[in-house]
């Protein structure tokens, strides 16, 4: 059953791709707001979740981040990672610069050892200040499900303008500094075949790869309950198989 998450700091829970990760949600704790309305998304469709469009102020996060790390470093188990995910998008959020900036000095303070990960799906990377952030935290984590305009429009469902190729130019602006993460998955939606692992799907998309030269790439398939019920997971063998062709390009590759 998909859901959202009802607070502010959630967790920690242990990441496939992280490991004890403290999640932050800096959109509203009872709706959704996310500027994609993936298929496989684990807190469901956007419109299931109409409700207040708040932003978490700044303030809130940086007040409840402190109070709970405070607790984790004093209880003996800080976390590895503080990530950024929640109901939505979390780039989105009008000051998502300055929330970065506060976590960081947190983070500094209270768990040096601790990395600061976002999970984005890449559509805010036009703004200059989203940007900046994303270059200061350890893990800027940024989507590309697909080389082809036409599967990102069936799979995630971009709710404004949405180009590949628009979003691999941003890409670039990184210089290499971003892990890129791909959801690969089959299965139907609304009468069409869905399926990014197929040769022409992954080649493209290794193209794109090489042109971006991320320093990292992580592939995963579906690992939680998802709105789109006909969706199916992709076998571990197969994911190694594309990670094998990232690695190809010299570009690491996870698999979780």
């Amino acid at each position: 059953m998909t859901a959202l998450y009802d607070n502010i700091i959630f967790g920690p829970i242990r990441s496939r791709r992280l490991g004890l990760s403290l999640g932050v949600n800096l959109l509203p704790v009872e709706s959704k707001l996310c500027s994609f309305d993936c298929i496989y998304c684990e807190c469901g469709w956007n419109d299931e979740h109409v409700g207040p469009r708040r932003f978490n102020s700044r303030e809130d996060v940086r007040d409840m981040l402190r109070e709970v790390l405070s607790q984790m470093v004093g209880d003996g188990t800080p976390p590895d990672v503080i990530t950024f995910a929640g109901n939505g998008e979390p780039t989105m959020h009008p000051d998502f610069e300055g929330v970065i900036d506060d976590t960081i000095a947190l983070r500094d303070e209270l768990c040096p050892s601790a990395k600061v990960s976002v999970l984005s799906n890449a559509t805010q990377i036009h703004r200059e200040s989203v940007r900046r952030a994303l270059h200061r935290v350890d893990n800027n984590i940024l989507k590309l499900d697909s080389a082809f305009d036409s599967t990102v429009q069936l799979v995630n469902k971009p709710q404004g303008s949405y180009t590949v190729e628009r979003t691999v130019e941003l890409l670039k602006l990184f210089e290499g500094d971003l892990i890129l993460q791909t959801m690969f998955l089959r299965g139907e939606y609304a009468g069409c075949r869905v399926d990014n692992t197929s040769e022409e799907e992954v080649a493209a998309w290794l193209r794109l790869v090489e042109q971006i030269a991320p320093r990292q790439v992580m592939v995963y398939s579906l690992d939680r309950d998802t709105p789109c019920k006909t969706l199916e997971k992709v076998s571990r063998e197969d994911l190694l198989a594309i990670a094998a062709r990232v690695e190809a390009l010299g570009i690491p590759c996870s698999v979780a």
